[in-house]
């Protein structure tokens, strides 16, 4: 029941505020007409009262008094007719709509769209009873933490959600409260260093690399920090120590592991000879390459997709008629959130494969299913 008087109260103070300014009186049309109406009724007193005390003679009070009443008629017409005209009957439609249709509108999309039927949940108990909502959990633990700033557990759990969830500010003050609470493991520091190199663009920043370091100093094997370490070597221009970085990851990497086709990449790029056959997925990144990319981390994923997906665009160049091509790099720009690259993607596609071709109807089938915009294309 307080929902609705609230309602009402609210619905009562917009009404208000849109019908001050159409309660308004024009300035010179009605008040104008009005005030003359009012002058020469007075007049016509005055005149009775002069006659009767002899200030004006009969013939002189008649003439007056005539000129006066057609004065009188003309502005009585004047402001009849400011009262019968369209802009005063759209004015009171304006109120009308306002008053009533206006609140009806509004309450016919609530019953639509919204659920009056929910019982009221205050945040307390939403908070409570979390259920699968993410980011009720999300708060709850924020909450908790804002009262227990020192449970490194806490910040622990929390600083991976965050990076998943793309909050990578957060994620970074996370992982460094849990490694200062906690201690340093490879898992954190590794974590820390991927947020400070996502929030730089990709920079293996300087900070990165010393808890790069310090993760490679737990554990020697540890395939993830040698990477970002060899990426950061390919960043300063120091090609020859990257190669070899490099090679050398490859050198120690079982076979199949998903993160082997990204470090085979950076050795060709890097004119180095490959630890393992990648030539196809350079070019066109294949189902199981994409399917490998899902078991690394982001920073890996989107890396590696990055670079398949520049060398796809310049074959795409060179052979648009590559229909398979096509529909690879736009479900590729839209995993890197590119949208509108996906979209010029589709565009270009579609020049070679008309949108009621087969093919064509195949990119816009994918567009539909990705949430591109097909605009220009004819459908």
């Amino acid at each position: 029941m307080l929902f609705w008087i609230l309602v009402a109260i609210l619905t009562a103070a917009v009404a208000a505020v849109l019908l001050l300014p159409l309660l308004r009186r024009p300035v010179a049309g009605a008040a104008d007409a009005s005030h003359d109406v009012e002058v020469y009724r007075d007049q016509l007193e005055e005149l009775k009262r002069d006659e009767a005390t002899g200030l004006i003679g009969p013939n002189e009070a008649e003439l007056a008094r005539a000129e006066v009443a057609r004065r009188l008629i003309a502005a009585s017409k004047a402001e009849a007719k400011d009262q019968a005209s369209p802009a005063r009957r759209l004015n009171r439609l304006a109120q009308l709509f306002v008053v009533v249709a206006l609140p009806a509108i509004g309450l016919c999309l609530y019953l639509g769209t919204g659920r009056p039927d929910l019982p009221a949940q205050p945040l307390a108990e939403r908070l409570a009873n979390p259920g699968n909502d993410m980011n009720i959990l999300i708060a709850r633990a924020e909450s908790h933490l804002t009262r227990n700033p020192e449970d490194g557990a806490g910040w622990d759990l929390l600083a991976p959600i965050y990076y998943r969830s793309g909050r990578m500010e957060d994620a970074a003050r996370a992982f460094s409260h849990s490694i200062r609470i906690l201690g340093p493991t490879t898992e954190r520091l590794d974590g820390h260093a991927e947020t400070l190199i996502a929030l730089s663009n990709g920079i293996v920043t300087e900070e990165a690399r010393k808890q790069l370091e310090q993760s490679l100093a737990l554990k020697g094997d540890n395939p993830r920090a040698k990477f970002y370490l060899a990426l950061a070597l390919e960043q300063e221009g120091r090609k020859p120590e990257a190669r070899a970085a490099f090679e050398a990851l490859a050198k120690e990497t079982p076979a199949g592991a998903p993160w082997l086709p990204l470090v085979n990449q950076h050795i060709a790029a890097l004119g180095g000879t490959q630890g393992g056959d990648t030539a196809g997925s350079l070019g066109n990144p294949s189902t199981e390459d994409m399917a490998a990319a899902q078991d690394m981390s982001t920073g890996d994923r989107q890396q590696m997709i990055a670079g398949m997906v520049d060398s796809l665009a310049a074959k795409l160049q060179e052979n648009p008629d590559n229909f398979e091509g096509w529909m690879r790099i736009i479900r590729s720009y839209v995993v890197l959130d590119q949208r509108p690259k996906a979209e010029a993607a589709l565009q270009t596609a579609l020049k070679t494969f008309p949108a009621d071709s087969d093919n064509g109807k195949q990119l816009l089938a994918l567009a539909r299913d990705l949430s591109i915009s097909a605009e220009g294309s004819g459908q």
